[in-house]
């Protein structure tokens, strides 16, 4: 039978045949949070303690961005996988089964006694986290389905992925700065204990009704393509973007995910049903997702750098600087989801939100040498939190909105994988885009002067914010032309 969109039948029957209600509600949703919490500031918690470790352990600056690279390689590219597997075997026990082998690659982490245990240990994380956030969204998308209550659970959970960043940039800046780096590995295992009670206790269980089907020839040509694409983009980040091995790796991962897409039209139990795709709303909220996850990342990275380069701030002052943007990302995230798009429909949302991010970067091109947080910084910060808090809480939301249960797992699964591939892209594109305008500043520049690198290194920050203006500028377009005017209720 052909695959249409989300009225279709599914293909596969999947374990859960339909939400169980959790007794506390809103205490599962913080069960949930927390654990998404974990795997999303691990995606930065380590940037700010890289510098310890790489002391502590004695590796090498060409082998330090393994222990970045490792986490993203492994996460981006099994996330597919491990929502089928949620789909197939139950979001509960892949959950739970995240929760505990998260935990136990963090201890593993915070133990090494070298180079290849703690990037061993963080590609660990990376394959439990694939295995628990696909779980996590999907759990909410089965367990609240009236529009009120599933607006407010998605408020909740989107300003944690969206803020998750900040806060890891924070945490890390505090543990490494009072503790020691190893705990920024260490502080995963009571996080998830945390989780890991509260999931045993609040969360329902399923039960399944079939046995379960794989598609053994999808899952390896959707892994192969992916892990081929994240690591392209680790590579231009890493040796820019005219290295020819970076442009071979993103061919190779675009041709598989091409013949990948031809084979879930053929096969009869595919890994990714096409119908989850070609819902408008939700394919205008995948790409909303792959272009705010792009433009996001700068913010975190550029400002970082500047804050603590230029500015002289410490790593904790640097974490508490950027909180004000987490703080208008969950603020934003819960006015929006609840209140904006059912009255104002979810074009006009996230292309508002998308216009208010590009305009926050537009103000971000005014740093110098002589700014003042206050009143250069921080008000750019507030907007793009509003902005940002504005486009993906929702985003995540509506891209699981509407769709079977059975397909409820690879739904969540492409949210997190549009989120994680536009983060790698935005990272090695406006990292790149940064370095050679820092370059061209100072071979055009007297180097006598003394503040000149302070200058080249502005200058490249403010070239990268102009270009993730565009970014987000292309977000609102996407948004004004992709997504509709109203969202039309349950269509399950």
């Amino acid at each position: 039978m052909p695959l249409t969109d989300s009225s279709d039948a599914p293909v596969a029957p999947a374990r859960d045949a339909g939400p169980a209600t959790p007794s506390r509600p809103w205490w599962a949703v913080a069960v949930i949070a927390l654990a998404q919490l974990m795997v999303v500031l691990d995606s930065t918690i380590m940037n700010i303690a890289l510098p310890s470790a790489q002391r502590a352990l004695d590796f090498s600056d060409g082998q330090r961005q393994w222990i970045v690279t490792a986490y993203a390689l492994a996460f981006g590219s099994l996330l597919l996988l491990g929502g089928r597997l949620a789909d197939l075997f139950g979001r509960r026990r892949m959950f739970v089964t995240g929760i505990v082998g998260f935990a136990l690659a963090s201890a593993l982490g915070g133990a090494a006694p070298g180079f290849a245990s703690l990037v061993t240990a963080r590609a660990l994380q990376g394959l439990f986290a694939a295995l628990l956030a696909p779980a996590a969204l999907s759990l909410l998308t089965t367990t609240f389905t009236r529009p009120k209550e599933r607006a407010k659970a998605f408020g909740i959970y989107g300003a944690v992925a969206g803020s998750g960043g900040g806060i890891g940039l924070l945490l890390g800046g505090v543990l490494t700065g009072y503790l020691s780096w190893r705990w920024t590995m260490y502080v995963n295992v009571a996080i998830a204990g945390v989780a890991l009670v509260g999931a045993l206790l609040m969360l329902p269980r399923s039960s399944r009704t079939s046995r379960p089907s794989f598609d053994v020839p999808g899952t390896l040509l959707a892994s192969s393509g992916l892990f081929a694409v994240v690591y392209g983009l680790s590579d231009a980040e890493t040796y820019g973007w005219t290295s020819l091995r970076c442009w071979a790796l993103l061919l190779v991962g675009l041709a598989l995910l091409g013949v990948f897409t031809w084979w879930q039209n053929k096969t009869a139990q595919p890994l990714l049903p096409l119908r989850v795709l070609r819902d408008r709303l939700r394919g205008g909220a995948f790409v909303s997702i792959l272009l705010v996850g792009a433009g996001m990342f700068a913010i975190f990275l550029f400002l970082t750098y500047f804050l603590q380069d230029i500015q002289g701030y410490s790593p904790v002052r640097t974490g508490f600087a950027l909180l004000p943007m987490t703080l208008g990302i969950m603020a934003a995230g819960q006015i929006s989801t609840i209140k904006l798009v059912p009255k104002l429909g979810p074009r006009a949302v996230l292309t508002g939100g998308f216009v208010l991010a590009a305009l926050a970067m537009v103000w971000l091109t005014r740093i110098g040498l002589t700014t003042d947080y206050a009143t250069d910084v921080l008000p750019p910060l507030v907007v793009a939190g509003l902005g940002l808090g504005c486009v993906l809480p929702p985003a995540m939301s509506l891209g699981t909105y509407g769709v079977a249960a059975p397909d409820a797992g690879v739904a969540s699964a492409t949210v997190n994988t549009m989120q994680q591939i536009g983060g790698s892209i935005g990272t090695a594109l406006l990292n790149t885009i940064a370095a050679t305008a820092t370059a061209t500043f100072l071979a055009t520049h007297n180097t006598s002067d003394r503040t000149v690198d302070a200058q080249a290194s502005i200058h490249g920050y403010v070239t990268a914010y102009w270009w993730a203006a565009g970014v987000f500028a292309l977000g609102a377009l996407a948004a004004a032309v992709l997504l509709p005017r109203r969202h039309t209720g349950d269509r399950s």
